[in-house]
């Protein structure tokens, strides 16, 4: 029965969200109902010092973060559904200072993909489909600074010629523009003709990034999460010695460290980048700052 509300709620969702927010308000009252279920309570009335217990016991189990994401889409789901807002009580809320004075807010940020790094993954690229394709995801997360899931939306017909014979992307859609009034991101001659010779293997307008199956049999797409596991597959075959794993969004982090070693203005890194706050550019560049 909870499961059936959840699922006609979130159907009501499609079109209007982006599918990666679905996916979280999905995923995070899933998460919330089973907690109630196990804990004998109703999940659209619950009370407050139920919602205090579930925040402690999240807190215990998951980062700032994550509960931070959590928290706001129950905050919006409540809300979608008339019922009462337990993050919003007074014992809710305590629990929810308590567990951030605990935890922290800090948010452990990805390890640059620099242009040294991004030197050293290429080398270990085959000549083999799996490595053509590699060298495309890598060149193209590197120059367009984009998140994951923004480099898996990328299609071939997205290539544009410019005058002077210069090339650009076009990103149609992205987290801070959900109404697709779209950009062109510029890009190099030569990622220009590593999407062109990957198109030829390919050979349709699809997906850019495609996955490669056994016997190079290649798909139609690449999940963002499959994005950063061969990212990881990758920083293993180049031996590289770095504080955690690759992922999507090292490419945003080491481009903008690369500029701003070279000179670029903390506006140009927010107009390359697509972000919107500057405050959001100094946390991502704060080690190299100090």
């Amino acid at each position: 029965m909870v499961q059936k509300v959840i699922d006609d709620l979130i159907d009501k969702f499609d079109g209007a969200f982006a599918k990666n927010t679905i996916r979280a308000y999905r995923q995070d009252f899933s998460h919330f109902a089973n907690w109630c279920q196990a804990n004998g309570v109703d999940p659209f009335s619950c009370p407050s010092e139920a919602f205090a217990r579930f925040v402690a016991t999240e807190a215990q189990q998951y980062s700032s973060a994550t509960l931070e994401r959590r928290l706001t889409s129950l905050r919006s789901l409540f809300k979608m559904l008339n019922a009462a807002d337990p993050t919003r009580s007074l014992e809710g809320t305590l629990a929810v200072k308590r567990a951030f004075r605990a935890k922290g807010r800090a948010q452990q940020q990805a390890v640059p993909l620099t242009k040294e790094i991004l030197h050293k993954l290429l080398l270990v690229c085959g000549d083999d489909i799996v490595g053509q394709r590699n060298r495309v995801m890598l060149t193209l997360g590197y120059e367009t600074m984009r998140r994951r899931s923004e480099l898996c939306a990328f299609k071939f017909s997205d290539l544009e010629s410019l005058p002077g014979g210069r090339f650009a992307l076009q990103m149609r859609f992205s987290k801070t523009d959900q109404y697709g009034q779209g950009r062109l991101i510029a890009i190099s001659e030569q990622l220009v003709n590593l999407l062109k010779q990957w198109q030829a293997i390919v050979g349709d307008d699809g997906y850019i990034i495609r996955g490669v199956k056994k016997g190079e049999q290649i798909t139609s797409s690449l999940t963002p999460t499959s994005l950063n596991r061969v990212l990881q597959s990758l920083q293993d075959k180049a031996k590289l010695d770095l504080p955690r794993y690759l992922t999507g969004h090292s490419f945003r982090v080491g481009a903008a460290v690369d500029m701003m070693q070279q000179g670029a203005s903390f506006e140009q890194i927010m107009l390359k980048g697509g972000w919107r706050s500057e405050s959001t550019v100094m946390r991502y560049l704060r080690a190299m700052v100090i």
